[in-house]
């Protein structure tokens, strides 16, 4: 189950309290789904769930789980993703040929340090997207045929750089530190 730190009610439901019931291991050999009025043997799954955050799950519920803190990925590794997942996909999605697009690893890094901010890789699919949009229609209107994306060239597909380096990287001067604060991006 995915990000179970969103999960709301409203006067549908609770999905938290259904979950609750289908975690605890007095109800589980006997769980019935009302939806389809049929009785389930749960004793023997192990249901993983995702969260970004901790403090929007709610107690009862974060409770009966047992906690694993993974990291996100490192540049290098959502560089290999991007490579052999993402910049396909997105090429077939939006309409182009493997040919008529390219990325220089330079290119991957300006966008994961200037437009991009998140521990796993949905921003950088995100903008490898809008990438490929803008040349599809460079395509299309006959202007382009075949595009390298250069570190260079990022700021002509995506505009102006989202997030700046930190100032300590900025400068030299003596006496300027960066400061630490965490959040949960």
């Amino acid at each position: 189950m995915d990000e179970v730190d969103k999960i709301g009610s409203d006067f549908r439901g609770d999905p938290a309290s259904a979950l609750l019931e289908v975690l605890d291991p007095e109800q589980d050999r006997e769980f019935r789904d009302h939806y389809l009025d049929v009785p389930f043997d749960l004793s023997r799954v192990m249901f993983i769930t995702t969260a970004n955050v901790l403090g929007t799950i709610p107690a009862p519920l974060r409770d009966r789980m047992e906690i694993l803190h993974l990291s996100g990925y490192t540049e290098r590794e959502k560089v290999f993703i991007a490579e052999g997942y993402l910049i396909p996909r997105q090429i077939r999605e939006n309409g182009l040929r493997p040919e008529e697009v390219s990325f220089e690893d330079g290119a991957l890094r300006r966008i994961l340090w200037e437009y991009t901010r998140d521990a796993g890789v949905c921003d950088l699919e995100r903008q490898i997207g809008a990438v490929c949009r803008k040349l599809a229609t460079r395509i299309a209107e006959g202007t382009e045929e075949h595009t390298t994306l250069t570190a260079e060239s990022v700021t002509e597909y995506l505009g102006k750089p989202i997030y700046l380096s930190e100032v300590a990287e900025q400068t030299r001067i003596p006496g300027v530190a960066t400061g630490l604060a965490w959040t949960s991006a």
